[in-house]
């Protein structure tokens, strides 16, 4: 009865924070990425700044120590590298597409829109609660994204349904966590955030056309 209890206070938990999604226009934050690799016995850190707008316009900006831009804006995925004057673009529509497709749906797991928009994408493993954050276990539900990244958790504030971080955990054993601070709910967001500013003197290249990175 009391792991029942436990389990519907969880749930309870899962939908409000759903709903306050559902409120979710526009997102910024800090963030402190941490990388783990088995081969390293330190694990590497970056920080920058999130900017999402919904549906699915997003700006993951590091600031340090390299400087690199992934820009999503509608049907392509841009990653540049200011310094290096090199640009790559991912087109998101057609069949070479797919896999990068479904992993860039994974990195947006932080802002489903609806439960069924959650469920469309993840299979829920397991809901914990600790010290007023709640723990959400997701499996991809496409094999294809599962094959890159078999599992990511969502970390909320259960007081104020905040998102305070996302663990990614690759298929070679490495986890990749992005801790938020400093977050916004629904602040005004330049739409040219959202556009890639590549000059003449950068080199573009398409990964998935010319088969290298």
């Amino acid at each position: 009865m009391v792991a029942s209890a436990r389990a519907a206070a969880t749930n309870s938990l899962v939908s409000d924070w759903l709903a306050a999604q559902s409120n979710l226009k526009t997102w910024s934050a800090d963030f402190v990425q941490t990388r783990s690799f088995k081969s390293l016995s330190e694990p590497v850190q970056a920080s920058g700044q999130l900017s999402f707008a919904a549906p699915d316009r997003f700006r993951w900006e590091i600031t340090h120590p390299s400087p690199t831009i992934a820009l999503r804006t509608g049907p392509e995925l841009w990653v540049i590298y200011p310094r290096l004057k090199r640009a790559e673009r991912y087109p998101l529509t057609g069949t070479a597409a797919g896999p990068w497709r479904d992993t860039l749906a994974l990195l947006e797991a932080g802002f489903p829109q609806s439960q069924a928009d959650l469920e469309s994408k993840f299979m829920v493993q397991s809901q914990t609660v600790t010290n007023g954050i709640c723990a959400l276990d997701l499996q991809p539900r496409l094999a294809s994204a599962r094959r890159m990244i078999p599992r990511i958790t969502i970390l909320f504030g259960t007081n104020d349904f905040t998102l305070r971080a996302t663990e990614l955990q690759f298929a070679d054993g490495s986890t990749m966590r992005n801790t938020f601070t400093r977050s916004a709910m629904n602040p005004p967001l330049d739409p040219e955030l959202f556009k890639p500013s590549v000059g003449n003197d950068f080199k573009v290249t398409d990964p998935t056309r010319d088969g290298k990175r």
